[in-house]
């Protein structure tokens, strides 16, 4: 997808190309290719290579290891919509004798099933999947390392099986079903399970000498829905609108951004990185940005697609070698370089199309106890609550029809908020998950808590 590369700054521009520049000069990277998307559109491309003449552009394909199990998500999220499944369901409803079937299908997703982190001897990524011709050859005799649903230890048997459930479901294979239902759909007609020309060759750098060594490809047999698929910079930009936004056609935005919330706990040493994994995503808070996608990395390639939806930026960067330059690290400096060099330049302000009076009547301060709130109406139709000032609980609330609102986020995520009415009609107070809010502190004659003392505010006594 060749698309003008005018729409930003030329400094900008220079900036990109010099983060990847300095990418492949010092990770040793034979090459490195990388994209930027804005508004939902390529507006960056960029690529350095050890061989003159001869820049990868946005079609030539990598292989993405790890990506894949993005796509393999998706594809579990659309059985959910349509009613197949639960993401509660443990696996053995849909997928008997695997024995590690007590694990949910959510915990799957979130790599907190308690799987192993690999497949038994021999090493995987380095061998013919023909090695595993069964489930049971990629589970081994033990498949569980941890008590399921305990804690976060990624794992690619786990992925394996998702990729086992969805031909289970669909009676299909995986990649014929990954083709009609994703791939397709959303036009990534240079993204397949086995390379296509034109596509780089994986290689190993020695780590104390500019020499290479070739790399093999091998497929991954069972394991290819955790990391078999090819793909290109111009096909994996579409798909990082995709993670964005959503599309009807494939899965809909409030399913996309269920994947984009966390969903498995913190390993100690994440908490200070602000790591943490949502349903196939990788989920991470760098400069004060928060940032979703997932890298990927097979003997010969590595590769990383992240996206800050606030920013509304993405990039993704892909290079052709087993170890050397940090995509992840690279690819999060792509997004920072626009987002802070090009700040994204806000929709102008409308009023509302129309207004609810017994609504509008709700917006303004509140009091929980003592502490100060405010009530607003937001464009969606929904509220937002928010402290009055400094830090504090806050959520935005979607309207359910009826006059109640329902948490989306936040402290009172799936909490119901409703407005208390006098039999007068007025409002006597908020009530959100039993928590009263009233006009003022502590209001007499309000419910619990109330005015707490008959005498009422006043100094010391």
């Amino acid at each position: 997808m060749t698309t003008s590369q005018q729409e930003l700054l030329p400094a900008t521009r220079r900036a990109l190309l010099h983060r990847i520049a300095v990418a492949q000069s010092e990770g040793r990277a034979p090459s490195l290719v990388a994209a930027v998307v804005r508004d939902g559109r390529t507006v960056w491309h960029g690529s350095r290579t050890c061989v003159d003449g001869h820049a990868p552009d946005e079609n030539v394909q990598y292989r993405i290891g790890s990506i894949t199990k993005t796509f393999t998500a998706v594809l579990v999220m659309r059985l959910r919509d349509e009613g197949l499944l639960d993401l509660g369901d443990p696996l053995e409803k849909h997928l008997p004798g695997t024995g590690a079937g007590e694990a949910t299908i959510v915990e799957l997703l979130a790599h907190t099933g308690g799987l192993a982190a690999e497949s038994p001897a021999p090493w995987w990524e380095r061998t013919p999947g023909s090695l595993r011709p069964e489930l049971a050859d990629v589970l081994g005799e033990q498949p569980l390392r941890h008590p399921v649903g305990r804690r976060f230890h990624y794992s690619n048997p786990g992925y394996t099986l998702l990729g086992a459930l969805v031909e289970e479901v669909r009676r299909a294979p995986w990649e014929d079903v990954l083709r009609r239902e994703v791939l397709e759909p959303l036009g990534l007609e240079r993204t397949s399970v086995r390379p296509q020309s034109p596509y780089a060759g994986g290689w190993a750098v020695h780590p104390w000498a500019d020499a290479l060594l070739p790399e093999p490809v091998e497929d991954l047999g069972k394991m290819e829905p955790a990391g078999q698929l090819w793909s290109t910079t111009g096909d994996l930009a579409r798909f990082a609108v995709f993670l964005a936004r959503g599309d009807d056609r494939v899965l809909r935005e409030e399913s996309v951004r269920e994947m984009r919330t966390p969903a498995a706990p913190a390993e100690d040493a994440d908490l200070g990185t602000g790591a943490s994994y949502g349903l196939g995503m990788q989920l991470q808070r760098k400069d004060g940005r928060f940032l979703v996608g997932h890298s990927g990395s097979l003997p010969g390639f590595l590769a990383n697609v992240t996206l800050s939806v606030e920013d509304d930026v993405a990039a993704v960067v892909l290079a052709n070698c087993t170890s050397g330059p940090s995509v992840s690290l690279v690819v999060a400096d792509l997004v920072g370089i626009v987002a802070e060099a090009e700040p994204r330049i806000p929709e102008p302000w409308r009023p509302l199309p129309e207004v609810d009076r017994a609504v509008l009547e709700l917006a303004g301060a509140w009091y929980w106890g003592t502490a100060g709130f405010l009530l607003r109406l937001t464009a969606d139709g929904g509220v937002s609550l928010e402290p009055l000032s400094g830090a504090g609980r806050r959520s935005r609330l979607r309207s359910n029809g009826d006059g109640t609102w329902t948490g989306l986020d936040g402290y009172y995520a799936g909490e119901i908020l409703k407005a208390v009415r006098r039999p007068e009609g007025s409002v006597s107070h908020l009530d959100l998950g039993s928590f009263v809010f009233t006009r003022q502190p502590y209001e007499e004659g309000a419910p619990v808590p109330g005015g707490v003392d008959p005498e009422g505010w006043g100094g010391l006594r």
